[in-house]
């Protein structure tokens, strides 16, 4: 009877404890809760914090990519009239497709559309350049290359590279 009594005893305080255990992590459980989210908000804005600079550095080098191979600035910055159309063409296409390696990584920080953007501009700009590079005869010199080019670029109703630069700059100000 004793060991019977003991037992009991044993039993009543563990189920005791253990509804005393259950009460308490339930009545804890809305400040865990709190603390736990107020710990990712604190996690989250020092991640923005730290990233946000990083984020507009990355779409001011979009805007600047797609201003670089913009063919009327392109064209200067490269001064091709020394140079025959074949080699003119390969300079730019070769200045196009650095630029370009230059500002892959800065896809990480910018959203999809907006690297979609900039990757539409780069093929768009080549397409150009080689279309261009058709159209003259094989004797050509890169300042006839120039000319053709800058004449198909005035023949688009909107300047492309005024456009992506704009929706590039619209994209960001989603982020704020």
């Amino acid at each position: 009877m004793i060991l019977y009594n003991y037992l009991f005893d044993i039993l009543k305080y563990t189920v005791a404890g253990m509804g005393i255990v259950y009460i308490a992590f339930y009545l804890f459980k809305p400040y865990l809760d709190k603390s736990n989210t107020l710990q990712m908000l604190e996690f989250k804005k020092a991640v923005s914090y730290q990233t946000l600079p990083l984020r507009l550095q990355a779409y001011e080098r979009l805007v600047l990519f797609i201003d670089r191979i913009n063919p009327a600035n392109l064209l200067i910055r490269l001064n091709g009239n020394g140079y025959s159309a074949a080699e003119l063409h390969s300079i730019i296409l070769n200045e196009v497709r650095t630029e370009y390696q230059h500002n892959v990584t800065q896809q990480i920080y910018v959203s999809t559309q907006a690297w979609a953007i900039v990757k539409r501009t780069k093929e768009d700009t080549l397409s150009l350049i080689n279309n261009a590079v058709k159209a003259i005869p094989d004797n050509a010199t890169g300042l006839d290359l120039g000319k053709v080019i800058l004449t198909h670029l005035s023949k688009l109703d909107e300047d492309p590279y005024e456009i992506a630069t704009n929706l590039v700059r619209k994209d960001l100000d989603n982020i704020f």
